[in-house]
Order: C-alpha cells, then structure tokens, then sequence
C-alpha cells in the first residue's frame, strides 16, 4: 500500500488528486491537507469582483467531494516537512496545524510515501507597504477578496451617479508580481461596468503594470499571425487600450500604497505619486511558509525550498544572463532532486528564471514581471505528475517519468468582460509554447499556428462555458476526466 499526501486543493492540487484516485487502485490512499474548506474557480473571482457573479457561484465545500470519492481530506495549514522522517519514526511526514473551528491550532503528523507540494502561492501583501484588502488597495485574488471589492466598487458607482468624478488604478502591486493577465482583465471588466452604468465619462481608469510594454502579460509578449499579417500582441493591447479609452502607466513598481494615495517608481528611477478613488492591485506571490528537517532534526529547507518559499524541481537553476536563457532549463517532471518523492506542479515550483526580458531601474529596484504558471499550464503539470506516481507505485522506481515542460505546453487565456449571453465580449489569446523556444521558432520563439489574438463575443461565451464546465470537473461529476485540463 502507497500513501499520497497533497498540500494544497487549488487547481494544481485538486486535479492531482482527481487524477489519482481515479487511477489508483483502493488499497492506496491519496490525502488532501489544505487550509482551507472550499475549492475556488479563480478566473470567475474577476466577475465576483464587479458585482456580475456572487461569490457562492465560484466556490464549492471539498469535504463533501473528497468524502464521496474516498480521499482523506485534512483541513490543514501544513508547516513543516520531515522527508527523512525523524529519529523516532523512520516514515517521511509532514506536520500539520488545523483550521477547523473545532480543532484549530492542534497539530498532527501524516506520514508520505510520496509528496505533492501544491500549495500554490502566498499572497505576499506585505512585500509592498499599505498594499491589500487589510490596507489600502483591494483585491480579486479570493472569493472574499472579490466579494467585497465589488462592494466597494458598487458603491464607487452609486459615487458617480451622484455627479462625483473618480480615478480607478487597476494593476500590479510590486515590481515583481505575476498575473499580468488577471489585472488586464479585471480592468476590462470595470471598464464594460462602467459603460453599462452609464457613468464611464466619470472615472478616470488607469492601468498600473510592471510590464516593459502592454502585451507582455509576463511571457515576454507574443506574435499572432492573421491572414498572412504578423502583429504584436504590443500592437494588439494598444489598440484595445485606445478603443476603451485606459490609460496605461508601465515599467512601475509601487512603493508603498496611502490612504487614497499610491507612490510608484519606474524604470528610468523617476518617483511619482497616484491620487486614487478605487485601487486594485495585485500582490507579488511567494511560496508557503514551509520548513524541512532531516532525520537527526538539521534544518534541510534550502534542499527543498528557493529562498522565495517555492519548491526546487527538476529546473536548471544555474544563474546566467538572459541571452544565455533557454527553453530546456524549465523543468518537466517536477520533481525535487534531493527527495525524488517529493514533486511541485503549479504555482509551487520554483521557476529557473522570468520569461520576460529582466530589468533593473538605476535604484537597483527590479521592475520585471515574474512568470504565470496559473489556471491551464497547473492543470497539465499536476495531472503529469499524478501520472508518473501512479506508474510509480504500478511498476517500481524504474518508471519512465510524464513529463510537462512549460516550454512544451501551449496555454489560452480568454480575459472576459461582462456575464451575458448577448452583450459581453472577450480577449482571446493562445500561444504555444509558454516558454519561448528561440531554437526551435526563431523569428518569433513560438509556433505561429498556435498563438494568437482575437476580439469578439465567441471568445465571452467560450469563457462563461469554461467556468461551468471547470466547476462540473471540480466537484468529479460524471465522466468529469474527460475535459480537458
């Protein structure tokens, strides 16, 4: 019998366990820790935070789940990882501290015979001073986030009704943040609320990002090709952006986030100051506040942990300069070379490097976009891995690896703005691969056929239908392996 302990039921995490229960044979246990009660369709929290979509609509409780499929749910903050066990018991575990009410802060220890770290991101609030939902900027990255930014943006819109003219900053909290594409499209969604309010000649919305140029959306930007035209997805956002009337302040890192007032430098070193009405402002991820130990109790955590809390993997973490950069030293396996049953897919693992071309303003500040590993590349990853230790657990430490490179996946993106079947619209991006490949595609390091752009309804209701059909495979309704991840 095989034990498999999940940290984590977001994407990457719930997957992996979907995908092994499925697989595994009964006499094998797959278990869940994570801290929290309820799985959240996280694209869907954009619409919670314009007030399209209520916040129930984009979670479900996982102990109902897991207990029809037969997983061992812990609700759980895990802490500590022992992959050597300790001197008195010899089993690789992990140290847990529950979140339940009813046994809050009481800790246990669950033994592993293989380890999932899919704990996905903290929210690194504090990396910016004022900045988040307990400061002075709001946020869409939980359901709760999102619920009460849409009060406060309801109110904003009352606000204006009333005559009352208001700034709206949406964008990236630090120079070091990711998702990129979550900001783009909640901007898009505020902006298509505004319209439909009938107060967007009120609000003075801006866009506040890291990025080097609009288009970025921290892949180092794209080229579609359409009817035998290249263009830029640099060109393409722009025209977006002059369309809706966004103005788009790049290269910035905030610096730290006032009551009404934001303090931002750019990439030339200038300092500037933001007067704001409404800011949504994205944080910087790190990874889970998680410590490791060997057996005689030496602190091993830099074995299994980048100083920035993510999971080492089978990535080249070699430092070099970006000419030096190449698609193959992204990992494909995710999997810890000091402990290989201890594996790292989504948001978890630790990256080699950015995608974007870095930079560093004269302050020495670090103003580039960290690399997305969000929503459909997770997916892939974690069922890879779920995969290789299924096959492991079948046929031996000999078991030939799935693999999930970055780099060999493509990935779509569609940034949605309103919920209707008739008067919402869409962004919709694919590109393959993620990680560019100059070798491989070397006028635009990807595949042409695979990446692209495109304005319209088809790609809005491609979006609505993606968050019932993600919500379907979440709860493991009938024949839900067949989607797609």
């Amino acid at each position: 019998m095989a034990r498999v302990v999940i940290l984590g039921a977001g994407i990457a995490g719930h997957t992996a366990a979907l995908h092994l229960r499925r697989m595994l044979a009964r006499e094998h246990e797959v278990v869940v820790v994570s801290p929290s009660a309820q799985w959240n369709w996280i694209p869907s929290n954009i619409w919670v935070g314009v007030g399209r979509m209520s916040a129930d609509r984009v979670v479900f409780p996982l102990a109902p789940v897991y207990r029809r499929l037969g997983i061992d749910f812990h609700q759980a903050l895990a802490t500590t990882i022992f992959p050597e066990g300790t001197a008195d018991d010899p089993r690789p575990q992990v140290e847990a501290s529950s979140t339940r009410a009813q046994t809050r802060g009481t800790t246990e220890r669950i033994s592993y015979d293989y380890l999932i770290n899919a704990t996905g991101p903290k929210l690194n609030f504090a990396a910016t001073p004022g900045l988040g939902p307990e400061a002075n900027s709001l946020s869409v990255c939980t359901a709760s986030h999102a619920a009460a930014t849409s009060a406060v943006f309801a109110d904003l819109i009352a606000a204006m009704k009333r005559g009352e003219h208001k700034t709206i900053v949406i964008g990236t909290g630090h120079g070091m943040c990711t998702c990129e594409g979550a900001a783009f499209e909640y901007t898009f969604n505020v902006e298509h609320e505004l319209r439909a309010h009938g107060v967007r000649d009120m609000a003075e919305l801006i866009y506040l990002s890291n990025e080097y140029d609009l288009g970025d959306f921290g892949v180092g930007g794209m080229s579609f090709t359409q009817m035998g035209y290249t263009m830029s997805s640099k060109t393409w956002t722009e025209s977006l952006f002059r369309e809706r009337g966004v103005t788009a302040i790049l290269r910035a890192h905030v610096q730290q986030v006032e009551p009404g007032l934001l303090h931002y430098e750019q990439l030339d070193g200038s300092e500037h100051t933001l007067a704001f009405d409404f800011a949504m402002l994205l944080p910087p991820f790190r990874g889970a506040d998680l410590k490791a130990y060997d057996r005689a109790g030496v602190d091993v955590t830099d074995r299994l942990f980048a100083p920035n809390g993510l999971t080492k993997v089978d990535a080249d973490y070699t430092p070099k300069p970006y000419e030096q950069w190449s698609a193959a030293d992204w990992p494909k396996t995710y999997r810890n070379p000091s402990y290989p049953n201890v594996f790292a897919p989504g948001i978890a693992f630790a990256p080699p490097h950015q995608i974007s071309m870095p930079h560093t303003s004269p302050n020495g500040t670090v103003i580039t976009p960290a690399p997305p590993r969000t929503g459909m590349p997770s997916g892939i990853m974690a069922k890879a891995v779920a995969l290789t230790i299924k096959d492991l657990i079948e046929h031996g430490e000999h078991a030939h690896p799935h693999t999930a490179s970055m780099a060999t996946m493509g990935a779509a993106c569609v940034a949605s703005a309103g919920t209707g079947l008739t008067r919402g619209s869409a962004a919709s991006m694919t590109m393959f691969p993620v990680v560019p490949d100059w070798k491989r595609y070397p006028r635009t390091g990807r595949d042409v056929r695979g990446t692209s752009g495109e304005l319209g309804l088809a790609g809005h209701w491609i979006k609505a239908m993606l968050h019932y059909l993600f919500l379907y495979k979440a709860k493991a309704r009938p024949l839900w392996f067949l989607i797609p991840e």
